[in-house]
């Protein structure tokens, strides 16, 4: 199948536009970054194998979602083991000081902790802001499903002692960066 340059450049700027949030949904379905740029890499290479069909779906972004949600579970199908042991430990990272960062590193940890469908669908709902009928769309199940997927991912979560103590001692906000508003007469 031959495509056009017009359609490359189509699927050149949607996938331009969606990258951020895409890798943002996969790292936290996955945990790891090496993982997310794989698995969002994945998702795009299947988008542009379908892109016809992905171009001409109600939202062309849902479709590429449910593309990497459906290969993140492939991955666990498979279960290949990607990990070698060696009789060296890897460099130990240094840890980052501020607050939000390990509130950050508890909840994807928290996440990770989740069987998939519970992570994809907490994820989906509460990360992504999607409706649980979306959801339930973006997973290929019924809303019923996508509810009691979300209510004992929550009942895992607090039950979870770390997401616990940031409850309750939540990190503070991020800095905002404010433009000096000039005052009537000073001299700029």
């Amino acid at each position: 199948m031959s495509r056009s340059r017009a359609q490359d450049d189509d699927f050149q700027r949607f996938m331009t536009a969606r990258w951020p949030s895409l890798l943002r949904t996969a790292y936290l379905l996955t945990g790891s970054h090496h993982d997310a740029e794989d698995l969002a890499q994945n998702a795009f290479a299947r988008a542009y194998v379908k892109w016809d069909r992905v171009r001409h779906s109600d939202d062309m972004a849902a479709y590429v979602r449910r593309i990497m949600v459906h290969a993140h579970a492939d991955r666990f199908r498979r279960r290949a083991v990607r990990e070698w042991f060696t009789a060296r430990l890897p460099e130990t990272p240094v840890a980052d000081q501020t607050a939000r960062v390990d509130s950050r590193d508890a909840i994807v940890d928290a996440l990770g902790r989740l069987p998939v469908r519970q992570r994809s669908a907490v994820v989906l709902c509460y990360f992504e802001d999607m409706s649980h009928a979306q959801v339930a769309a973006a997973l290929g199940v019924r809303t019923s499903t996508v509810r009691s997927q979300i209510t004992r991912a929550l009942a895992r979560l607090r039950e979870d002692g770390v997401l616990t103590s940031l409850a309750r001692h939540p990190a503070p906000p991020p800095p905002t960066l404010r433009r000096p508003v000039p005052q009537k007469g000073a001299v700029r």
